[in-house]
C-alpha cells in the first residue's frame, strides 16, 4: 500500500514487486495539487485527450442539422440517439473545407474530402508522389506524443490500399488516411484489432515473458540500426541535389520519429490489461462487431494513457459497404448518389442513424470510465464528422460536425453553434490545438479561433 501526505505522485508512477510492473491509473495525487483540497474540478487535473472520428460519403443534412440554435435547440432525427448525452456535446454548423473542392483538378471529391479533413490542405492530384499537409492530430502528437507510449493511434474499420490510384487519379492514400505526419508521409490506420491490442499492451499469450524479451531485443537492435541509417542519410544529403535533399530530410525525420516511439516503448512501462479486457482472437466477422471491438480498444488506450491522440475511421471514403442488419442491401456510396429518390434517401437516413448509434455507445463508455470524481469524457475533446455534407452533390460546405467532452472545462457543450457562412473547418482545429496546449497562431486556411466553444 502507498501512503501519500502532501506529496505529488508522478503521472507515470508504477507499483513494482516480484518482477512485475503495474501502471497506476490517473489519481488526484498525480496533480500538482497532490492531496490538498481544491475547489477545482478533478477534470482539470487529468491529461487532455484529442480524438477524431470520421464517417464517409456525407449525410442527409436536413435530417442531421437542428433547425434552431443555442442551448435550447431541438435534436434532429439523426441525432436523436444522442439524447442521453445532449449536455455532453456541441453541434457546430457552417464549417467549410474549401480546399476539399476541385480547384481546377476535376473529379475526385471523395479523395479530397478525406485528405483535407484534418489537414485543411488541397491534395496534389497524383497516384504516386503524394503531397498534402500535416494533419491537426499529428501537430498535437509532435508536441505531446513523448508523454505516452504511443504518440498517436490510427484506427479504421474498413480495409483499403495505400498505394496506386483510387478516386479519379488520386492516390489511394488520400481517401484511406486521415493522419499525415508530413505533406508526403501519410500514417496508414490499423484495421486488425489483434494488432491494435498488441500495440497498446505488447505481446500476450502463453509465451508472454519470452515474447516480451524478444521484443525488447528487437527494440534495442532496431534503435542502433536506425541511428546508423540516420547518420548515413545525413552524410549523403551533402552530395545530392535539392529534391533528393528534401526526400532525405523527410526520411531522416521519419526515422527519428520511429526511433522516438521505440525509445518511449522502452522506458514507459507497458500498462496492465484492465480487468475484463481480452485480446481479440480473430478478425471480426461483422461490421458491427468490428466497430465495437475497435472502439473498446480506443477507450482502453485512452484509459491506460497509452496515447492521448487518436483518429478512428468508421469506413473509408467511397465505401460501398452494405448494411444487411438495416435491410440496406445497396452500397453506401451508390446510395449517396440518390438523385432525390425517396427510398434511397430513407436507407441513407438509416445508415446515418446507425453510425450515430455506434457513436452513442462509445460516448456512454467514455462517460462511464471514471478518473477520480470526473469521467474520461470530461478530459476529452472528441470530434465526429465527415468531409462531405451532401454526398449526392459532393458538397464540402456546412460539414456535419459534433464535438464531445469538456476538454478539462475548456469547452461548453450542450449547444448548437451556427458559424457564419464561409468559416473554415481549420478554425475549429486551431481552437482545439490551443486547448491541448499546442501553441500555434494559424493552421492551414484558418482565420482565427472559435471563441463560442467555451461559452
Amino acid at each position: 500500500m502507498i501512503v501519500l501526505k502532501n506529496k505529488t505522485l508522478g503521472r507515470r508512477a508504477t507499483l513494482r514487486g516480484l518482477g512485475a510492473t503495474l501502471l497506476l491509473p490517473w489519481l488526484e495525487a498525480m496533480s500538482a495539487i497532490g492531496n490538498r483540497a481544491s475547489a477545482a474540478s478533478p477534470a482539470h487535473l487529468a491529461p487532455k485527450r484529442l480524438v477524431f472520428m470520421y464517417t464517409p460519403n456525407g449525410m442527409i443534412m436536413n435530417k442531421w442539422l437542428p433547425e434552431n440554435e443555442g442551448k435550447g435547440y431541438t435534436l434532429s432525427p439523426t441525432l436523436a440517439g444522442l439524447a442521453p448525452f445532449r449536455d455532453d456535446f456541441l453541434v457546430i454548423s457552417g464549417l467549410d473545407h474549401a480546399n476539399g473542392e476541385a480547384l481546377g483538378d476535376g473529379p475526385g471529391d471523395h479523395a479530397r474530402a478525406c485528405a483535407s479533413y484534418l489537414t485543411g490542405a488541397h491534395p496534389k492530384k497524383t497516384a504516386a508522389d503524394v503531397s498534402l499537409g500535416v494533419s491537426v492530430d499529428q501537430l498535437a502528437a509532435a508536441e505531446l506524443g513523448h508523454l505516452t507510449r504511443l504518440p498517436s493511434l490510427e484506427l479504421i474499420c474498413d480495409r483499403g490500399q495505400q498505394a496506386g490510384a483510387c478516386d479519379s487519379g488520386y492516390s489511394c492514400a488520400y481517401q484511406n488516411t486521415l493522419s499525415w505526419r508530413s505533406p508526403t508521409s501519410p500514417l496508414p490506420p490499423e484495421v486488425d484489432p489483434r494488432l491494435v491490442f498488441e500495440r497498446i499492451f505488447g505481446p500476450t499469450g502463453a509465451h508472454d515473458s519470452r515474447a516480451k524479451a524478444a521484443q525488447a531485443a528487437r527494440i534495442q537492435e532496431r534503435r542502433s540500426v536506425l541511428d546508423f541509417v540516420a547518420k548515413d542519410a545525413k552524410k549523403l544529403s551533402g552530395g545530392v541535389g535539392k529534391a533528393d535533399q528534401q526526400k532525405l530530410d523527410e526520411y531522416y525525420t521519419s526515422v527519428r520519429s520511429v526511433e522516438l516511439q521505440l525509445q518511449n516503448a522502452a522506458h514507459i512501462p507497458t500498462p496492465r490489461i484492465p480487468k475484463g479486457a481480452h485480446r481479440p482472437t480473430a478478425f471480426p466477422a461483422t461490421y458491427e462487431e468490428h466497430l465495437k471491438i475497435m472502439s473498446d480498444l480506443l477507450v482502453l488506450a485512452l484509459q491506460t494513457d497509452s496515447t492521448r491522440i487518436a483518429t478512428f475511421i468508421f469506413s473509408r471514403e467511397l465505401s460501398n459497404r452494405t448494411f444487411p442488419s438495416l435491410e440496406c442491401f445497396e452500397g453506401h456510396h451508390d446510395l449517396s448518389h440518390h438523385s432525390n429518390k425517396p427510398h434511397k434517401i430513407a436507407m441513407l437516413e438509416k445508415i446515418d442513424a446507425f453510425h450515430v448509434g455506434q457513436l452513442a455507445r462509445i460516448v456512454a463508455k467514455l462517460k462511464a470510465t471514471r478518473e477520480g470524481d470526473a469521467s474520461l469524457l470530461d478530459s476529452l475533446m472528441l470530434v465526429y464528422g465527415s468531409g462531405l455534407s451532401d454526398g449526392n452533390k459532393h458538397q464540402h460546405r456546412n460539414l456535419p460536425t459534433l464535438v464531445f467532452g469538456r476538454g478539462n472545462n475548456t469547452l461548453g457543450p450542450g449547444r448548437h453553434i451556427k458559424m457564419p457562412p464561409g468559416t473554415p473547418m481549420s478554425d475549429l482545429w486551431l481552437s482545439l490545438l490551443g486547448r491541448m496546449g499546442v501553441k500555434v497562431t494559424a493552421f492551414a486556411d484558418s482565420k482565427g479561433e472559435i471563441s463560442a466553444l467555451s461559452a
